[in-house]
């Protein structure tokens, strides 16, 4: 795929946003709508391939928002980014089954590695980056794999657009 047409995304599991599980929170819906803009402006800009960590919270907004635009527009592939097989393993079950059907609606499924070790999440956020010329973030400015995953991207010289968790 090429890098220049395919974009990424890095953002907030539940626990760091101020709605933690409350989607239906305005705060949470707001930053939906920002995000499917976010992800049209990509397209509008070229970009026809997407990555998604597959992370809880931001990471499964950014999957449906992408979803949504290749339910509407031509050409859209989502490839779902996998860190390790039990990435959900240890999940409730609503986030297991939520998860497992995004996935399942992806377009193509790569997997890091097949067990878990500490250094997993990492070596998936660098593939996020390292395969796309575009970064879309959700972030807040704490520390974290959002931050460095971010980081890492401007070293590489990525385009990043980045969403606060609160406008």
């Amino acid at each position: 795929m090429d890098r220049e047409r395919t974009c990424s995304f890095t953002g907030h599991r539940p626990e760091k946003l101020p709605w933690r599980e409350n989607e239906q929170d305005p705060r949470c819906l707001a930053l939906k709508a920002r995000l499917v803009k976010a992800v049209e402006q990509a397209y509008d800009e070229g970009v026809r391939h997407f990555l998604c960590g597959m992370a809880r919270g931001a990471d499964f907004y950014f999957c449906e928002a992408v979803l949504e635009l290749r339910r509407k527009c031509a050409g859209v592939t989502l490839e779902a980014v996998i860190p390790c097989e039990e990435q959900a393993a240890h999940w409730r079950e609503r986030d297991r089954e939520r998860y497992f059907s995004l996935v399942e609606r992806c377009d193509r499924e790569t997997m890091i590695q097949r067990h878990y070790d500490r250094g997993c999440m990492l070596r998936r956020n660098r593939y996020l980056v390292d395969h796309a010329g575009m970064l879309i973030a959700v972030y807040d400015g704490m520390l974290g794999g959002t931050m460095y995953t971010i980081s890492y991207a401007m070293k590489q010289g990525r385009k990043i657009v980045t969403l606060d968790v609160e406008e």
